[in-house]
């Protein structure tokens, strides 16, 4: 089956083709981030536009790179939510429209389910069941994974999202957006355990996170200075909190397989791709003995392979999505699409 795949949740535009749910033909995305820069964040109405703007190039690119027509696709997979409903009804109007045209069965996709499998394109010897954590700018959720549509959710944050709280701390230091990448670079030259940021790992065995106060402990600790800080020390701001953020996915997610009794753990979402956290999550499971998979970077960040290849899934298992199916700002995992 080849199924072509769109992804706009958010602030990136993809469409990606892919083969029995396993083989990239073709991944392309079209970022807005130079379009929300000066904002310090996503605006959703700038959003929603650039996805009409980018929608049709991007997905006839996507069957360039191919080498294929709408002809030669079998069904069509769409991200249904969570994620912004402005742009989200940009992929779903347009997978609509190429369905009814083209007379192909259709499939919403959880946004989450598509990170929590991407791994599977890359890396065919992860197998369920597993811990997933999905860490991004809008989420922060862990989950026992048992296999495809059979999540329980463990834990996720109360306030801020990892990703987020990493947004807000690059535009506190002025160091512009998205944050976790400049971060993530800024932390290699800098001191990690210079500042004592807070770990908020809350009580007893709560697998929930909390990332509210280590975005206000930074905040203090720059006002205390009256906001003048010399390049270095911004370098050891950005290390210290980023390792306090870390230390607390660390602990979290290990926690997690150790009372789930499970070995293996795969970590997914743009903060998958910050290279301290890779590193920090290979280590730890060489010394507990669990089997750590993360997927490459691009396959990390919002694209539209994992929606193809999980929509792949249910299209083989003969679930369709009907062509009044809606956006969902909040859908949670193991609600299938239909409604």
């Amino acid at each position: 089956m080849i199924v072509l795949g769109i992804e706009s949740s958010c602030d990136e535009t993809a469409a990606a083709v892919v083969q029995d749910g396993k083989t990239i033909l073709s991944s392309v995305v079209a970022s807005q981030v130079d379009f929300h820069k000066k904002y310090g964040g996503v605006v959703p109405e700038i959003a929603s536009r650039k996805h009409i703007e980018a929608i049709g190039p991007v997905i006839r690119e996507a069957m360039e790179q191919a080498n294929l027509t709408l002809d030669d696709i079998q069904g069509i997979a769409v991200t249904q939510g969570p994620g912004l409903v402005g742009s989200l009804l940009i992929g779903i109007s347009t997978a609509k429209a190429i369905a009814y045209v083209k007379q192909l069965p259709l499939v919403g996709v959880n946004h989450l389910e598509g990170h929590l499998t991407a791994i599977f394109l890359e890396r065919p010897d992860c197998a369920f069941p597993f811990i997933g954590l999905v860490v991004s700018g809008g989420h922060t959720s862990l989950y026992h994974v048992k296999a495809m549509g059979q999540y329980r959710l463990l834990g996720q944050t109360r306030d801020d999202a990892a990703g987020e709280a990493f947004d807000k701390v690059a535009k506190l230091l002025g160091l512009g957006y998205p944050g976790g990448v400049v971060i993530d670079r800024m932390s290699r030259e800098g001191n990690a355990g210079a500042i004592a940021f807070p770990r908020a790992l809350l009580s007893g065995d709560s697998l929930d996170f909390s990332f509210s106060g280590i975005k206000t402990a930074v905040l203090r600790y720059v006002k205390d200075r009256d906001g003048r800080i010399e390049s270095g020390l911004v370098k050891d701001i950005a290390a210290s909190f980023q390792e306090a953020v870390i230390d607390v996915l660390v602990a979290k997610i290990f926690k997690a397989a150790l009372q789930c009794v499970v070995d293996r753990v795969v970590i997914a979402g743009g903060v998958a791709a910050n290279t301290r956290l890779r590193e920090r999550m290979e280590s730890k499971g060489s010394q507990d003995k669990v089997k750590v998979f993360i997927p490459s970077p691009s396959l990390c960040t919002d694209n539209a392979a994992m929606i193809a290849a999980t929509g792949n899934y249910y299209l083989e298992e003969g679930i369709t999505a009907p062509l009044t199916m809606n956006a969902f700002s909040r859908f949670p995992l193991g609600v299938q699409s239909g409604q």
